[in-house]
């Protein structure tokens, strides 16, 4: 029986036509998200146009953490099934995770500037996302001092990704500290303001602008991950030292 569904981190060609019409789709999110951000959405009434940054922000925040369960499903999912495809994908996800976590503290602390008029304050937000990005840090570093000590390419032993796939499981806990933070201590961040109901709703256009916003900026992560991971997959196969992707049966 013939089927539509497309293996998206295949190195097929049919995958990459798939890759590419996601990325076509990102384009046209993230652009439309620009046009609504920055020109149909109303300045905030008191942070004024500081408030735009919003829409760069509040999406990389959305991806970092998303990332972050991406390395934690993809770990699990190696321990289960031994499968080094799996562990791959975790790495590519961590990549992208510490990069969206960066481009959130960077523009967090441009957005303090413009409002609280200071870079950094030792708020509980800030400091966990501070933590957040070491924990991809070393996550990624560990990978790497491993695989350098092993002899083999990262994503390609299964002494390392089994060291990975636990680090990236204790790693994700920092996850809802991050996310509840501004709940379970004072901070100088505001609480939920789109979906909290006790609170009055933002401005239906600023809800829109910052919707296409984080669609685009997950869709766009996705196409990277995907790319990634199909970048990191070709290197497995053609390394000089490359382990089974699977663990091999022990007989008798």
């Amino acid at each position: 029986m013939r089927t539509s569904t497309v293996d998206l981190v295949a190195d097929t060609p049919r995958a990459a036509a798939a890759r590419r019409t996601m990325a076509w789709t990102t384009g046209g999110l993230a652009a439309a998200a620009a046009v609504a951000g920055g020109w149909l959405a109303p300045p905030d009434a008191v942070q004024g146009q500081a408030q735009r940054l919003m829409y760069l922000h509040v999406p990389a925040a959305w991806v970092a953490y998303a990332a972050f369960a991406v390395v934690l499903a993809a770990g699990v999912a190696y321990l289960i099934t031994g499968d080094l495809q799996w562990d791959r994908l975790a790495r590519a996800g961590a990549e992208i995770g510490v990069t969206l976590t960066v481009v959130t503290i960077a523009t967090g602390s441009l957005w303090g500037h413009l409002v609280w008029g200071t870079w950094w304050a030792w708020d509980p937000r800030l400091v966990s996302t501070a933590l957040l990005l070491l924990a991809y840090a070393g996550y990624l570093a560990l990978r790497s001092a491993m695989s350098e000590r092993a002899g083999t390419r990262d994503g390609g032993d299964h002494r390392v990704a089994r060291s990975a796939a636990v680090a990236g499981v204790v790693g994700f806990l920092l996850v809802p500290v991050v996310h509840f933070s501004v709940v379970w201590w004072r901070s100088l961040h505001q609480q939920a303001t789109v979906f909290a109901p006790q609170r009055p709703p933002i401005d239906p256009r600023m809800g829109v602008a910052l919707l296409l916003a984080v669609a685009a900026a997950t869709l766009g992560a996705l196409c990277v991950l995907l790319h990634r991971a199909v970048r990191l997959e070709r290197r497995g196969t053609t390394g000089a030292s490359r382990a089974p992707d699977r663990v091999p049966a022990r007989v008798g």
